[in-house]
C-alpha cells in the first residue's frame, strides 16, 4: 500500500511539473503566432491515447468544432509527464519532414529570434513560476522550520560517518572555512557544494578544526553527517527491568542532579554510570515524576529513543503578503543550490554522479502517507530541478535551443535545419547516457 501511495504521488507530481513546463512553451508559442499541433498530458506512445479532442467521437458530438481546432488536446497512456508539439521546431520527435522546405509564417522556424527565445524559455520560466507559487502557499499556510545553528548540537554516535570523519556528539559547528552558518540543516549541503576544507567546532571548552577529505564528498551526499541531537524522549521500552516504570512518550529531564537537555548527554551520563540504580526526573504528560531506573553493565536503560523535535527548532510564520518575497528567495536559494549540485555531478573526482537517480529515487522521497505540505514541497523542488536541468546547453534540452538562438542573435547567422537535426541527435545520445547512469544507480540502490 505504501508503494502504491508513493507511485501515485510521483505520477501526480510529474504530471503537474511537466504539464506546467509544456504549458509555458504553449503559451509563448501562441502569443508569437506559432501553431501547436498537440498538447498532451502523458505520452501517446504508438499513437495510443486515453483522450483526444480531435479523435474522441463523444467529445466531437458535444463540441462539433473541436476537430477543426489547430491544437489536439489529449491524454496519453504512459504517465511520465507530457509534451507540446510546436510546428516548425526540430525536437526530440526527430521529424525530418521540414528539412528542405520553405518556412511557413505559422512555423516556429519562421519567427524572429527573440520570439523563438521566448518560446524556448517559456517552459523553464513556468517551472520557476510554479515553484514560487507553491512555496508562497506553503509558507503562508504552514510557515517554515529551521534549526538555529547557535543552539544546535551534533549527534555523532560511534559507527556513523560523522564519527569516522572526526565529529563527536555534542559538537557545535562554529564555522565552515571561516564563515559562520546560520541554519544547522543547511550545513551538510554547504560542506559538499562548496567543498569545505575545514569545519570548526566547539567541543566542551575547546575549539577544534576538523579537516574534510575532498574524496568523501560522494559519501556526504549519501549519508547524514550533520545530525542534530534530539531531546531524550522515549519511543519504545524494551523488555527490561525498567519496562514497568518507563512509558513511550516519557521525556528524560535529568539523571540524579544532572540536567539532560539532549539525547547524547543522557547517553554519555549513562555510559559513565553502569551497573547502578539512578533516580531520573521524567516528564510524563504534564507531570514531572521521580523514578528509580536500573542501568545495565553497558550503560543503558533498555529504551529506544524517539526522533522528537529538536530544542533549537524555530518556526517562522508568514502572512500571504510576506510569503511572496520569502517564496521568491526560497526558489532562488534552491536554484543556486541545485546548480552547485550539478557542478559536483560533472566533477568525477567527487563521485557525486553515483547519487544521480531516476524515477526509482524520486519515488523513495515521496511521503509514505498523504501529507500536503511535504508533497507540495517535493513538487516545488522537482519543478526547480526540471527548470535548471532544461537550461543545460545540451541540444535536446531547452538550454541547447536557447544557446543556438542566442548565437544567431549575436552573429546574425541562423544554424541550418540539418545542423539542428544532427545536434538534436547528439543531445539525445547524451541524455540517454545520463538516463542509463541514473537507472544503474537506482538498480544498485535497490539491490543493496
Amino acid at each position: 500500500m505504501i508503494t502504491l501511495i508513493k507511485v501515485l504521488q510521483l505520477i501526480l507530481a510529474l504530471s503537474v511539473i511537466v504539464g506546467f513546463h509544456e504549458f509555458g512553451h504553449f503559451i509563448f508559442a501562441r502569443l508569437c503566432g506559432t501553431r501547436v499541433d498537440k498538447f498532451y498530458l502523458f505520452f501517446d506512445v504508438g499513437g495510443k491515447r486515453l483522450f483526444s479532442t480531435r479523435h474522441n467521437k463523444l467529445f466531437n458530438k458535444l463540441f462539433p468544432n473541436a476537430s477543426k481546432w489547430q491544437t489536439d488536446y489529449g491524454i496519453g497512456w504512459l504517465p511520465l509527464g507530457g509534451y507540446c508539439k510546436i510546428v516548425g521546431m526540430i525536437d526530440e520527435s526527430m521529424d525530418t519532414s521540414l528539412i528542405g522546405k520553405e518556412p511557413q509564417p505559422w512555423e516556429l522556424r519562421a519567427k524572429k529570434p527573440w520570439q523563438r527565445l521566448l518560446v524556448m524559455s517559456g517552459g523553464v520560466l513556468f517551472n520557476f513560476l510554479l515553484a514560487v507559487l507553491l512555496y508562497v502557499h506553503i509558507l503562508a499556510i504552514w510557515g517554515d522550520w529551521h534549526l538555529d545553528n547557535a543552539e544546535t548540537r551534533m549527534y555523532a554516535p560511534e559507527g556513523t560517518l560523522a564519527y569516522e570523519l572526526g565529529f563527536r556528539s555534542g559538537d557545535r559547528v562554529l564555522a565552515l572555512d571561516g564563515d559562520e552558518p546560520v541554519w544547522f540543516e543547511e550545513i551538510q549541503a554547504s560542506v559538499a557544494r562548496h567543498r569545505i576544507a575545514v569545519v570548526t567546532v566547539l567541543r566542551g571548552e575547546d575549539t577544534l578544526d576538523i579537516y574534510m577529505d575532498g574524496n568523501r564528498i560522494g559519501d556526504l551526499l549519501k549519508n547524514p553527517v550533520f545530525m542534530p541531537s534530539p531531546p531524550f524522549t522515549i519511543s519504545e521500552v524494551a523488555d527490561s527491568a525498567n519496562a514497568g516504570r518507563l512509558l513511550p512518550g516519557d521525556h528524560i529531564l535529568a539523571f540524579e542532579d544532572t540536567p539532560i537537555g539532549y539525547l547524547h548527554e543522557g547517553q554519555d551520563w549513562l555510559r559513565a554510570h553502569p551497573d547502578t540504580v539512578v533516580t531520573a526526573s521524567v516528564l510524563r504528560g504534564g507531570d514531572t515524576l521521580s523514578l528509580p531506573l536500573l542501568v545495565n553493565a553497558e550503560g543503558r536503560i533498555g529504551v529506544i529513543p524517539a526522533s522528537g523535535p529538536v530544542p533549537s527548532a524555530r518556526h517562522l510564520e508568514y502572512s500571504y503578503l510576506g510569503s511572496y518575497p520569502a517564496g521568491i528567495a526560497k526558489v532562488w536559494h534552491t536554484v543556486s543550490g541545485y546548480v552547485l549540485d550539478l557542478g559536483l555531478i560533472f566533477a568525477p573526482k567527487t563521485k557525486a554522479y553515483k547519487s544521480v537517480g531516476s524515477l526509482g529515487t524520486m519515488a523513495t522521497i515521496m511521503p509514505a502517507v498523504w501529507d500536503w505540505e511535504y508533497f507540495l514541497t517535493i513538487v516545488a523542488l522537482l519543478s526547480v530541478m526540471l527548470g535548471v536541468m532544461n537550461l543545460l546547453p545540451i541540444p535536446a534540452l531547452d538550454g541547447g535551443h536557447i544557446v543556438f538562438t542566442l548565437y544567431e542573435m549575436i552573429t546574425r547567422r541562423k544554424p541550418s535545419d540539418r545542423f539542428m537535426l544532427v545536434a538534436q541527435m547528439i543531445g539525445m545520445g547524451l541524455l540517454l547516457l545520463l538516463i542509463l547512469v541514473a537507472l544503474g544507480n537506482d538498480f544498485v540502490n535497490l539491490t543493496s
